[in-house]
């Protein structure tokens, strides 16, 4: 898929993004949080059924934008997006971490949504994340292990570097797959530490008030949930947060893990179209 870059100028700096195909429009956000744009192959994957317009989230290189570190902030940056490419309406694309900023954006913005679309999303209830943490670490050796911990230890005590959370990702990769042997390299080499600290700590706060639990059962948007059977991050983290939103879909993926346009090519696109008003 041919796409062509775009810049939208943020505060003091600015988003650097891309955007291609035909049809509605859609606004892809990438997970992590604080990782470059990874979605390049999604939105190829979505291409004839949507418009996809993607970009790299404050934090990391190359946008340019910084603090503060926000859901809000997140969510503002999304719609300044819109904004400036002069969408009114579009569809919501999120993966992981993404999922969970469209699911804000569902509460927020509905009058800037058509609905959105949410792949292997965090969820509205934090308490997926002992069994996320488990099935993470449920091959690894105990130096593996060991270093997690201490690596995540000091994340919590704002101690960890770059350096340090590039090596936590680095050990976990694989197993973010449903065939560990078969991992394609690490999509990343800089994870922007401010911002993984500060998105991180927000993302907390907002399930300590219940903000998407409370906010979600009042959408009246189209909603789909799409999870890899073998992700470690739970297929019920989409089941809780869609069983909050009426009329939600929720479609699961066989052997696959987090990332389905690379497991199972065409997936995520056989779905969406099904999903998509005036395409079943």
């Amino acid at each position: 898929m041919n796409e062509e870059p775009f810049w939208v100028p943020v505060g003091d700096g600015a988003l650097a993004g891309h955007r291609g195909g035909n049809g509605p429009p859609a606004l892809i956000l990438h997970g992590g949080p604080a990782w470059p744009d990874y979605t390049e192959g999604l939105a190829a994957e979505l291409a004839g059924l949507l418009r996809t317009h993607r970009y790299t989230q404050r934090g990391a290189r190359p946008s340019t934008v910084g603090g503060p570190y926000t859901i809000e902030a997140h969510a503002g940056d999304a719609i300044a997006v819109l904004d400036h490419l002069g969408i009114e309406r579009a569809w919501i694309v999120g993966h992981s971490w993404g999922g969970h900023l469209a699911l804000h954006l569902l509460v927020a913005h509905p009058d800037r949504l058509h609905g959105v679309v949410c792949i292997d999303t965090l969820g509205a209830f934090d308490r997926v994340f002992a069994e996320f943490g488990a099935n993470l670490r449920r091959t690894l050796g105990p130096d593996a292990i060991a270093r997690i911990e201490e690596i995540e230890d000091r994340r919590r005590r704002g101690e960890a570097t770059e350096a340090d959370l590039l090596e936590r990702s680095k050990l976990v990769w694989p197993r973010y797959f449903a065939d560990p042997d078969a991992a394609p390299p690490h999509l990343s080499d800089h994870i922007g530490i401010e911002c993984s600290t500060g998105t991180n700590a927000s993302i907390s706060d907002h399930f300590s008030r219940f903000t998407l639990a409370t906010g979600l059962p009042s959408s009246k948007l189209p909603a789909l949930f799409v999870h890899g059977e073998r992700d470690p991050l739970p297929v019920s983290s989409s089941l809780e947060a869609a069983a909050l939103i009426p009329d939600a879909r929720v479609e699961t993926i066989p052997d696959c893990g987090h990332f389905p346009w690379l497991e199972r090519p065409g997936e995520i696109r056989r779905r969406v179209e099904r999903f998509l008003p005036g395409t079943e």
